[in-house]
């Protein structure tokens, strides 16, 4: 009888710490805060279902070498007037066909937009209005998991996820079995410019936040079935 191959949960895997810099971008970047989305050629600037253009909080290229999404570009969206926590919707134990476009009671859609673009090459015309825009820094380092087997609990892509409650895993529409990719720390704030809207549930008028400002680890299809094949998860 042949034994499963069990991972060892203390191998430390590649990761890329992200740090948000201070000055404020005139030009467009591939790795920002705010700024220019990087969309693939016909991709339109995702809105909510309530009509409003979703603000993008973060976009940046994925290492190469950091599993089957290296390479992609990774864009965040979020509604700036719905603030809530995901939640996910599952049918024969995958996530629902279309996760990125169903129903997320009490809501007919999502209000967020996760993308990973492939052929993203040039920036939109115009820069995100709300969020201010400021470069990203990718520095690497090896996210080396503690002895429960929990990584850097930090602004990250790759490495392993620091599940601030049980691990939760979840099976695309597709079959294929979502990967980690990235994760936000708790309670993190972008900075927005003055006199913009306030985000519902937010910490200051000045910043907004992401799904009521959870941690976040986002995991994402390896098979690419579809650029917005990425899930949310939320945990505090």
């Amino acid at each position: 009888m042949i034994e499963p191959v069990v991972p060892d949960l203390r191998i430390g895997l590649p990761a890329y710490t992200v740090e948000v810099g201070t000055e404020l971008l005139a030009r467009p970047a591939r790795n920002s805060v705010g700024g220019w989305p990087f969309l693939d050629e016909g991709q339109a600037w995702p809105e909510c279902f309530c009509g409003e253009r979703m603000a993008l909080f973060f976009q940046l290229d994925v290492p190469q070498g950091l599993g089957p999404f290296g390479g992609d570009h990774l864009l965040v969206f979020h509604c700036r007037a719905h603030n809530d926590a995901s939640d996910p919707q599952l049918a024969d134990g995958r996530l629902v066909p279309r996760y990125w476009d169903a129903a997320q009671p009490p809501y007919p859609s999502p209000f967020w937009s996760l993308l990973l673009q492939r052929h993203a090459t040039l920036p939109a015309a115009e820069p995100e209005p709300s969020v201010c825009a400021l470069p990203l820094d990718l520095r690497p380092f090896v996210d080396n998991p503690n002895a429960r087997g929990l990584g850097a609990q930090t602004f990250k892509v790759g490495g392993t996820p620091s599940w601030a409650q049980d691990p939760e895993f979840y099976r695309c529409a597709c079959g294929a079995e979502l990967v980690y990719l990235c994760q936000v720390p708790e309670g993190m704030e972008f900075a927005v410019h003055p006199d913009q809207p306030e985000q519902p549930y937010s910490v200051g008028a000045d910043t907004y936040g992401l799904f009521l400002g959870n941690e976040v680890y986002l995991l994402a299809c390896p098979a690419h079935c579809d650029p917005a094949a990425v899930w949310p998860v939320n945990q505090n």
